[in-house]
């Protein structure tokens, strides 16, 4: 009986406090969701079974201990999401590990929202949540909020998500460059984030993926601090994928580590892969789910997740270090960029007169 070609994953991840927080926020998550288990080697090698595997980063706000619960709990019901609607289902094709993708983040926001409103302690909590599956030869990815994924190929590095962001939004109207979008005061406005509100609308892309191609999924901690060439460089100069994690970290607190640091970095091999040159070109490809996929016919109910630990609040809290900006409803934050817009459209047009 012939060897099935196999698909490899040198996986890292490391989350740091940076240089100015005092609690971490961040989450990450790896899991083989053939074995069932989130117990993968972290900074080993694991091979691709038939169900995949799953990659997340979370990066939790909300003040006091509120974003730590919210980014941990969105990890624990993802994972319990996929375990109990993914794993045992008899259909196994991309179409419906997406939407079981797409179901795990509504799921987890819908139970972070509920949770918040009971919760007065840590009402106003939310988190980014950027969910990246690989099953057969194809990355499967889920975003909400600002959270990063990037594909390195032949020292080339291209972003896989968009910011769900304000910046983002004026850069994709032509209204600003990256550039200028980086150094804005207003560069910390998401205009989602799982939580804050009863229903939000998750990003599915996917992207092909060759011999040799290179993962890096991170916080704005990283992203915010190191430019994605750079991301780039460390992968190509590293001699693991556990040093990328080290150097990429490192350089972000060298300029200062203003906020948590996570990162989850995959190298994949095997004969199951293409070479580079007969690969689809990596970016932002959107996912398109048929439309029997994407009805409410295939939500099913995950087990119900287990209870967060008790978080302890200080009763005379300070105000939380993240930007308030960071912390609002997605419909507000959609309002403040549309007053953006038209205010710099205003601009233009007294200009051109």
């Amino acid at each position: 009986m012939s060897r099935q070609p196999r698909v490899e994953v040198q996986v890292a991840a490391k989350t740091d406090l940076g240089r100015t927080r005092d609690h971490n926020e961040d989450t990450f998550l790896v899991a083989d969701l053939t074995r069932g288990t989130a117990e993968v080697r972290v900074n080993g090698g694991v091979s691709v079974g038939p169900r995949g595997i799953l990659f997340m980063v979370a990066d939790g706000m909300g003040g006091a201990a509120a974003g730590e619960v919210a980014s941990a709990m969105a990890a624990d019901i993802v994972l319990k999401h996929i375990l109990a609607t993914w794993t045992p289902s008899d259909s196994l094709s991309g179409d419906e590990f997406i939407a079981r993708l797409r179901e795990a983040v509504e799921d987890a926001n819908a139970r972070i929202h509920e949770y918040a409103k009971e919760h007065p302690d840590v009402r106003g909590m939310g988190t980014t949540a950027t969910v990246v599956g690989i099953f057969g030869a194809r990355l499967h990815l889920a975003q909400v909020g600002d959270s990063r994924a990037y594909l390195i190929r032949r020292g080339e590095t291209v972003q896989l998500t968009k910011d769900q962001s304000l910046m983002q939004r004026l850069i994709d109207a032509g209204e600003l460059t990256e550039e200028q979008a980086a150094q804005s005061e207003r560069r910390n406005i998401i205009l989602q984030a799982l939580g804050p509100d009863a229903r939000i609308r998750v990003d599915l892309t996917y992207q092909d993926v060759s011999r040799g191609d290179t993962l890096v999924i991170c916080s704005d901690g990283l992203s915010g601090q190191v430019k994605r060439e750079e991301i780039g460089r460390a992968v190509a100069e590293a001699a693991d994928v556990v040093a990328v994690c080290d150097t990429l970290i490192a350089l972000a607190n060298e300029r200062g580590g203003p906020d948590n640091i996570t990162t989850v970095v995959a190298r994949f091999e095997g004969d199951g892969l293409p070479e580079p040159a007969t690969a689809e070109d990596p970016g932002y490809h959107s996912y398109p789910l048929p439309e029997e996929i994407t009805g409410e016919s295939v939500v099913v109910e995950a087990a119900p997740p287990a209870e967060p630990p008790p978080v302890e609040v200080d009763p005379d809290p300070e105000p939380p270090e993240q930007p308030a900006m960071r912390n609002g409803s997605p419909v507000v934050m959609a309002s403040i960029g549309i007053a953006v817009l038209l205010l710099l459209l205003a601009t233009f047009l007294l200009l051109a007169t």
